[in-house]
């Protein structure tokens, strides 16, 4: 790869890129759209102007883009909002893959496609672009709202199911049938890798993230949560897997630290130069004469994406218990297929069972499907209000109806749903544990030992293995902290067929690691010594080590959480020290902190005001606090409790983009309830959203002054968008 053109490459998009993203925001379209055609613009197919010399350098930098593009997501989309959501995201993603791979195969079959090519066309159209509706939710302010979350969770389950589709789909064209110890296999690894990741991350990040505080500045800051990201990416590859999944999990175990929002701050001018290249070089996919000779399938497998994506999409949301509303805003807004479609093509070009002229009608309809993603994403509102109005009231009602349902008994069943799961998942996360402590001692730490003491090797192998498995265990065995739920008589029984269970996994694994160096019957007959001399002789110590383990590790995993309540931070007595985002709903936002009256109201102190990376430690009363801001308070939990809903106040209403401050002039006449009143007496900026700039009198201007008494003839200039300054007038 030659340097120089690897630079005049990147050069050339990036300069062609600027002139017509710019006329893409003076027409007001969405900016993806302008990288789309400056693409186009630089690529070959496109003889006028002068194209990249290496299509290399390109996907280069196009997959840097992925990689971070994914790991932004992930910044914002943690672990533990996964799982809050995961329920729903998993049966709507079902529903779309299973609705889309059916639509995909019988459009392909009509089109006179072979079966293996209806098949890999239905998992290309089955997978909605991650970053491009990323980029669009940025664009459009929509990141925030209760749809845009939703959609963001099924885009990652179905980035989930996209590792096990390549899988079936690379079986089925190798073997003409579906392996099923392959997929078992993929899917075990899959989840093995990701809870191993997660558990490390969480338990090890967070911790030297904190140790370093001092020497962690914006440059730092950025050096360091970049190297994690490509270096979880590369470690992601080492293991079988895309680049893009390993940017995602590293984002995902950062975005659980108090340093998320920093790192998001410092990685946005990096995200979006290398997240332009990427969607430029789709651009350059585009192939006319392609687009000449195939128009016909274009069109219906553009419209099918469209439709498919739009019934599926609100069907699952529907089917999760999520109103009329949100369900339509979120299928309008899952209306293109991306990247994976074209992982899956290579993949099928790569095996050579994919016909040639399906990859460019592909590229061609993600083109399409991009284009008109953001113009779906506007008509998601007016599509719901028309529905609404129109669908039929008593079909709403069973809708409304089914929702308030399906709450009631997921409230109802809280608490033996919340006692399986923690079982369920302490079972899980323990096994895996002891999975990875059993793989490396046989892989790494069992040959080292033999090498160093070959006679007493497997001796030393199995006392090493058992050693460090012994707390394992006994967790699994034992639960350390006591499980809330159910408390009467009849939870005895779960809850000690639930203890057994998990023993005889536990005994299990003691008798694999003693059976794998010696044999089966001495495994068995060790497995129970073992188990039983740890509960009797071990419980108390090894309970304690564990707990200060499962302490850390859920510290970790809630520290934004925590550092945001204050719960971590104690002062003094019941007094925290609390770290506040200030929503764009906030009632004081705005305002200088001496007019926010927050000690009189909620009785907290402000020590701090972070904003875009600089801290202003004890403000003063003039300092004035604005969205996006965080506030360090320090006050009692009720008191944090009571200040929070408060300041986190956030609207998913967005000013429409005619909205624009303008300056317009007003004459008051003799009768204009201003005259006679100051702009502060008046509460012009708080009644009416509108700012008074300067005061023409006898014309002469006047400096705007919040005391200043308005009087007949006055001219008054005021900021603020037309119809706040018409109701005004």
């Amino acid at each position: 790869m030659s340097i120089e053109s690897l630079i005049s490459d990147l050069a050339f998009l990036l300069l062609l890129g600027a002139v017509v993203t710019v006329l893409f925001k003076w027409l007001r379209q969405p900016v993806v759209l302008g990288y789309i055609v400056a693409g186009f613009l630089a690529s070959p197919n496109f003889t006028y102007l002068p194209s990249v010399s290496t299509a290399e350098n390109i996907e280069f930098w196009a997959q840097l883009g992925i990689v971070v593009l994914l790991f932004s997501l992930g910044l914002e989309f943690s672990f533990k909002k996964l799982l809050r959501s995961g329920t729903a995201a998993v049966v709507t993603a079902l529903i779309i893959v299973a609705g889309m791979m059916l639509a995909g195969f019988v459009v392909g079959h009509f089109l006179g496609f072979n079966f293996i090519n209806c098949l890999f066309l239905g998992g290309m159209l089955s997978m909605s672009s991650t970053t491009i509706i990323i980029k669009a939710f940025t664009d459009m302010g929509l990141r925030q709202q209760k749809f845009a979350a939703l959609v963001l969770a099924v885009l990652i389950v179905e980035d989930l199911f996209a590792v096990l589709m390549m899988v079936i789909l690379s079986s089925i064209a190798l073997n003409n049938s579906v392996e099923g110890s392959e997929l078992l296999m993929s899917v075990a690894k899959l989840s093995f890798f990701l809870i191993i990741w997660f558990l490390v991350g969480v338990y090890v990040i967070p911790s030297a993230l904190n140790r370093c505080r001092r020497f962690l500045n914006s440059e730092t800051l950025l050096v360091v949560s970049m190297g994690m990201c490509l270096g979880m990416a590369v470690f992601s590859v080492y293991c079988g897997f895309s680049l893009a999944l390993g940017a995602f999990v590293m984002g995902s175990i950062l975005a659980g630290t108090s340093y998320a929002e920093s790192i998001e701050h410092v990685t946005t001018p990096v995200k979006d130069l290398f997240g332009a290249v990427f969607f430029i070089s789709v651009g350059m996919m585009v192939q006319p004469t392609i687009l000449a000779d195939y128009w016909i399938p274009i069109l219906i497998l553009s419209a099918v994406v469209i439709l498919g994506m739009i019934v599926f999409g609100s069907f699952g949301m529907i089917v999760t218990g999520q109103d009329i509303r949100t369900a339509i805003r979120s299928g309008f807004s899952l209306t293109q297929i991306g990247e994976f479609a074209f992982i899956i093509a290579t993949l099928g070009m790569s095996l050579g069972v994919l016909e040639a002229h399906i990859y460019p009608i592909i590229v061609a309809v993600s083109v399409i499907t991009t284009f008109t993603t953001p113009y779906f994403i506007k008509l998601s509102t007016p599509a719901a209000n028309w529905v609404e109005t129109h669908i039929p009231r008593k079909l709403a009602l069973t809708i409304e109806r089914y929702g308030n349902e399906g709450q009631r008994d997921r409230a109802a069943g809280s608490q033996w749903t919340g006692l399986l799961r923690r079982h369920l998942w302490r079972s899980i996360i323990y096994s895996v544990v002891l999975i990875a402590v059993s793989i490396v001692m046989l892989k790494f730490i069992g040959p080292w030992l033999h090498d160093i003491s070959p006679e007493w090797g497997d001796l030393l192998q199995v006392a090493t293995t058992l050693t460090a498995m012994a707390p394992f265990l006994l967790a699994l065995i034992i639960p350390v902290k006591p499980q809330s739920g159910p408390t009467n008589a009849s939870a005895n029984i779960p809850r000690i067929v639930m203890m057994v269970f998990r023993t005889i996994i536990a005994a299990g694994f003691v008798a694999h690691s003693v059976g794998v160096v010696y044999s089966p019957l001495a495994g068995i007959g060790t497995s129970l010594v073992i188990v039983l001399t740890i509960i009797i002789f071990f419980y108390r110590r090894l309970s304690r080590h564990i707990k200060r383990i499962e302490d850390r590790f859920f510290n970790n995993l809630n520290e934004r959480e925590l550092r945001r309540s204050g719960k971590s931070n104690v002062v003094v007595s019941d007094l925290h020290t609390a770290y506040i985002t200030v929503g764009n709903a906030c009632s004081f936002a705005g305002e200088r902190l001496s007019q926010s009256n927050l000690r009189r109201t909620f009785g907290v102190n402000v020590i701090s005001i972070q904003r875009q990376g600089i801290t202003i430690p004890i403000p003063d009363g003039n300092q004035r606090i604005y969205p996006g801001d965080t506030i360090g308070v320090i006050g009692s939990d009720a008191q944090i409790e009571a200040l929070l809903p408060e300041v986190e106040a956030h609207s998913d209403q967005m000013p429409s983009h005619g909205e624009e401050v303008e300056l317009r002039s007003i004459m008051l006449s003799f009768n204009s309830p201003l005259v006679g009143k100051s702009p502060a007496s008046a509460s012009i900026r708080n009644r009416y959203k509108v700012l008074v700039v300067a005061v023409s009198r006898d014309g002469e201007f006047i400096d705007s002054d919040p005391n200043l008494s308005f009087t007949p003839g006055d001219i008054v200039w005021f900021a603020g968008t037309k119809n706040d300054i018409e109701k005004l007038k």
